[in-house]
């Protein structure tokens, strides 16, 4: 398990992206397409520290990069080869370019100097899109990774950045699955295999105090 020095190299705010997922109004709002998740993610206090998280990387010059998951009106060019995907045609809620269900949910701000990437298919935010160039273009070495769902888009974007050679850096409490149960046993039998397993406490301590010599304990790593 990395120390609290390790973990601070590893999220040192000149090489770290901070990776939101469908955090959008239409995934996590008020007026979800699905509740039951939006639900989990507001009252497990998943998305108040995915803001405090974004928050804080404002303040610390750490890169934002928003992933929104849209659905062109005629569906074209989005996937239909898997379950998932004829299902979400169905939804009361379309995540429609240019709608308010695709804008990124309060209480997260979304700063100018932040990417939004939007894809049109598929379940990963890193595959097919601009996200590994615009990453690389950027120094990027670790990807912080927040947000939903704990059952399909955040493992994804965790194999994904580790394929691609970077480290995958995932604060537990800042990512939310359902039923709720499934989340953390997801993180603690996939993730921590392959992820630095932290929370956004300790992402906080790293940015606020990243010269902090000894002690801070250990963080989870598989």
């Amino acid at each position: 398990m990395p120390s609290y020095e390790q973990l601070a190299e590893q999220l040192d705010p000149a090489t770290t992206v901070l990776l939101t997922v469908e955090c959008q109004r239409g995934v996590v709002g008020p007026d979800s397409a699905l509740p039951e998740l939006a639900e989990e993610a507001r009252s497990s206090g998943a998305l108040a520290r995915i803001a405090r998280l974004v928050a804080a990387a404002h303040e610390t010059g750490v890169q934002v990069l928003h992933a929104v998951a849209e659905r062109r009106p005629d569906g074209r060019g989005s996937s239909a080869n898997a379950r998932l995907f004829r299902a979400a045609r169905r939804l009361p809620v379309r995540q429609l370019p240019g709608t308010a269900a695709v804008r990124v949910a309060e209480p997260i701000e979304v700063a100018d100097e932040d990417l939004v990437v939007r894809r049109l298919h598929g379940l990963s935010p890193l595959s097919g899109t601009d996200v590994d160039a615009l990453l690389r273009n950027l120094g990027c070495r670790s990807l912080l990774v927040t947000g939903v769902s704990a059952n399909v888009a955040i493992p994804n974007a965790v194999f994904d950045a580790v394929n691609l050679g970077y480290t995958a850096v995932v604060p537990s409490d800042a990512v939310a699955g359902v039923p709720s149960e499934y989340t953390p046993a997801m993180i603690r039998n996939t993730l921590a295999l392959v992820a630095t397993i932290t929370t956004t406490d300790e992402v906080l301590a790293c940015w606020r105090h990243p010269r902090r010599a000894g002690g801070g304990g250990t963080v989870r790593q598989g």
